[in-house]
């Protein structure tokens, strides 16, 4: 949210070392070079910059543009894509043009257009990643969808109620298209473990997120009206996180109630109570530098299963006199494996590893009911789609 070149050296360095401890030399590393990305001032002239280190720009293993080349793209989509295939990159685009040329030369694309139209109607394109500003998210999509190409949305997918039946209504138009949503914590190997634990045992959730994200000005971006706040850019998170633990299929009707002071823009405490009686408490606050980044702490019950999941580094487990802990070496936020899943899916043909469009629309209606509940401070009902069939397929599954 801010850019660590603008800190003193001595920070700067601890931050490094810390940032080594957690996410390992390689991460670290790719990090650091993001924050130089950012900082870029050679952009370029006309309509596109084409790489000349690039030497086979119509290679047919180049089939993946990027839309959208932030600090994010750059250390999290791309740097996975490269890990996975040196020759991945076709073409790069974002509003400001430095960063997509540094991008695509960083990671030897084709050209960098000036006009995401170039890269919609790049017939040499299969696959694009939308990681741009969050209201533009579902109209880069939409658009892709119907010029036949398969995406790969950062969250939030959607902004609006509007853009959320737009958006479904592209999928439908579109079924051999595939979309792949940018919620990447439940492809977290410790995730996995917890939620596979629950879902052994029978009866309804309880559920508690305690999160410490980073503060963030006042006059950032993200708090503009039309990108829709600190909900739709960080909460809808562990919105999603919720839904998967209780299921799409138990989820509705929904009522959300939460509680936030007056002028509080990014400090909430939203409970929600599902279908099946399942509860769930997400208290998220935001008040100063967190030097290790966003602190996440699950706390979940169901039948004999009691857990505790912490920075997606630790998971503790009890049941009833059996008790186990897990630790990844590094914190995994299941990044790699989300990033990749599309590709692979794409890459291979298979369906199987897309989102629903029943789960495209339940995990949106669900963070937009959370941000109205904010918004008006009353509690809200979210209701199932009346149109839509939610039959209990994975999010995964098309």
């Amino acid at each position: 949210m801010h850019s660590d070149l603008d800190q003193s050296i001595i920070f700067k360095i601890k931050k490094v070392l810390r940032y080594n401890r957690l996410y390992g030399p390689r991460r670290t590393l790719i990090k650091v070079r993001g924050q130089y990305h950012m900082a870029s001032k050679t952009g370029f002239d006309g309509a596109e910059w084409i790489n000349p280190a690039c030497r086979d720009p119509d290679h047919p293993d180049r089939w993946v543009g990027i839309i959208g080349c932030g600090n994010f793209s750059f250390s999290n989509i791309a740097y996975y894509l490269g890990k996975e295939s040196s020759r991945f990159l076709r073409a790069t685009h974002d509003i400001a043009r430095p960063q997509a040329r540094s991008l695509c030369a960083f990671f030897g694309g084709a050209y960098a257009a000036g006009d995401p139209r170039k890269i919609i109607e790049d017939e040499a394109i299969r696959l694009v990643y939308i990681a741009s500003n969050h209201a533009s998210h579902a109209e880069y999509a939409i658009a892709c969808l119907d010029a036949g190409k398969h995406v790969h949305i950062e969250k939030p997918h959607v902004i609006s109620d509007e853009q959320l039946k737009r958006l479904s209504e592209a999928q439908r138009r579109n079924p051999q298209c595939m979309i792949f949503l940018g919620f990447n914590r439940p492809r977290s190997k410790l995730f996995e473990r917890a939620r596979d634990a629950l879902e052994k045992e029978d009866g309804p959730l309880m559920v508690n997120w305690f999160l410490a994200g980073h503060s963030i000005p006042d006059d950032h971006w993200y708090f503009s009206e039309e990108e829709g706040g600190r909900i739709l850019g960080n909460l809808c998170h562990w919105t999603d996180l919720t839904l998967e633990l209780v299921g799409h299929e138990k989820a509705f009707p929904c009522t959300i109630t939460a509680i936030a002071a007056p002028q509080a823009k990014s400090d909430f405490a939203i409970s929600f109570l599902f279908d099946d009686g399942s509860v769930a408490g997400i208290t998220f606050s935001a008040k100063g530098h967190t030097f290790e980044g966003v602190r996440e702490t699950l706390n979940a019950h169901r039948g004999d299963v009691l857990l505790t999941l912490s920075d997606f580094k630790t998971l503790r487990l009890d049941r009833v006199e059996k008790k186990s802990t897990t630790s990844s070496f590094f914190r995994d936020h299941g990044h790699r494996a989300n990033v990749i899943n599309s590709y692979i899916a794409v890459r291979d043909g298979d369906n199987s590893k897309a989102t629903s469009l029943q789960y495209s629309r339940a995990t949106a209606k669900l963070f937009l009911g959370v941000k109205e509940a904010v918004d008006l401070r009353t509690p809200v009902v979210v209701n199932a789609d009346e149109s839509e069939s939610l039959n209990g397929q994975d999010r995964r599954s098309a």
